[in-house]
């Protein structure tokens, strides 16, 4: 059986249908049998969903016991009602499970600005954590259950080695729409039995996040929702991480971004209406941080995206999205390659235009993965972006997504 959230020492999982949703599962629970480290990134929209504003503030002593996330509803713009409903949720979940309401952080995604059902999710919350299991489908309740215009589940597990102990890591993340994440609708919970102090795994998921969940892009539209959470129970029993420098953290840190990558990039698969996965490379450039914006804002661009929709090798537009991202940069050295994952073409050599087949070019842009790569000849930094094509089912789903 596929291992999941549930492999990870200590850690109960369910998901239940409350009656949020019509039909599918719309209530997770993540609970820690013991008190874990943890540390978050939140969405940086300045219309901030009721769950978010608690959330926010039960994360800051670094220390979490349980994960509850309604589908459905994303209890935002809600005003004092949906405030209230998240702290039911809080209070009751706390009530529960015998812990105290601190160590409950509280998730909500769905449609905004619809009231909040409360009695509904409460009710499901006093009826599923009776139910907390370690067995392995509870965890595929739960990655089912946060889902909303998602197609597929989005599950990850990782086992390796800190300090000769075995540590598991396991994750579960929801989003289709509405991605395009500024941590900080999109949501990533992860939990491992690594033993880490707070401040150094805040530090590690603030590094990560930047490199994984902020690179992708499906529709340029960063959630009102959006958070990435971990928690670490200790419960593998290695001596405790505390620094950059101890034996172990450059192993856990490597791991933590393998997680993220791979859930991020199940996200981006899984775009609404989108056609194509696409990859985008920034290479040699003068730092790490001009790389990223360079990569996101390539990503980001409305006109590149349409272009990957309709297999047209225009770089042009690659390149004036390039000069778009607010990053200097000198034209006259930068190369250019497009394609797919069998060959890329070079299209741009040190600013000048490169001859090239176009048919054989449109025929590598037929391919579901497409890579894209600027070479920047401006220093050693490197960055990656991912995202998808904007398609024309995607303009009529979104066109009526509440009718």
């Amino acid at each position: 059986m596929i291992k999941n959230i549930t492999n990870v020492r200590g850690i109960r999982c369910w998901g239940a249908h409350s009656g949020v949703k019509s039909l599918r599962r719309d209530l997770a629970i993540i609970y820690s049998k013991v008190p874990a480290t943890a540390a978050a990134v939140f969405t940086q929209n300045q219309v901030v969903a009721e769950p978010v504003k608690i959330s926010r503030e039960h994360i800051k002593n670094g220390r979490l016991q349980a994960i509850v996330c309604n589908a459905g509803n994303a209890n935002a713009c809600t005003g004092e009602q949906g405030y209230a409903g998240a702290v039911a949720m809080v209070d009751a979940a706390a009530e529960e499970m015998d812990i105290p309401k601190e160590d409950v952080l509280v998730a909500s995604t769905g449609v905004i600005g619809e009231t909040f059902p409360t009695e509904d999710i409460v009710k499901g919350i006093r009826k599923s954590v009776p139910k907390l299991t370690n067995k392995s489908s509870a965890g595929s309740f739960a990655a089912n259950a946060i889902l909303t215009t998602d197609t597929f589940a989005k599950e990850g597990f990782l086992e390796f080695q800190v300090d000769g102990r075995e540590v598991n890591m396991g994750g579960i993340a929801k989003g289709s729409g509405m991605i395009h994440p500024n941590m900080a609708t999109m949501l990533g919970f992860i939990v491992t039995d690594v033993a880490i102090e707070a401040p150094l795994l805040q530090k590690a998921v603030k590094q990560a996040v930047d490199r994984t969940f902020n690179m992708i892009t499906v529709d340029g539209d960063t959630s009102t929702n959006d958070m990435v959470v971990v928690m670490a129970n200790g419960l593998a029993e290695n001596e405790i991480l505390k620094s950059e420098s101890d034996e172990g953290y450059g192993m856990f840190y490597a791991k933590l971004l393998e997680m993220m990558e791979h859930l991020a990039k199940l996200i981006v698969s899984d775009g609404e209406g989108s056609s194509k996965f696409v990859e985008y490379q920034v290479v040699n450039a003068a730092s790490g941080k001009d790389a990223r914006i360079m990569a996101r804002g390539i990503s980001a661009s409305s006109l590149v995206k349409t272009a990957m929709f309709g297999r047209d090798p225009n770089w042009g537009r690659i390149v004036c999205a390039a000069g778009n991202a607010g990053v200097p940069f000198d034209y006259t050295k930068a190369d250019l390659f497009m394609g797919s994952e069998k060959e890329l073409v070079m299209v741009l050599e040190q600013g000048k235009p490169v001859s090239y087949d176009r048919n054989y070019m449109k025929k590598l842009l037929r391919e579901s993965h497409i890579f894209v790569k600027l070479d920047l000849h401006s220093g050693e930094a490197k960055a990656t972006a991912w995202g998808t094509d904007l398609t024309t089912d995607y303009v009529l789903f979104n066109s009526v997504y509440t009718t």
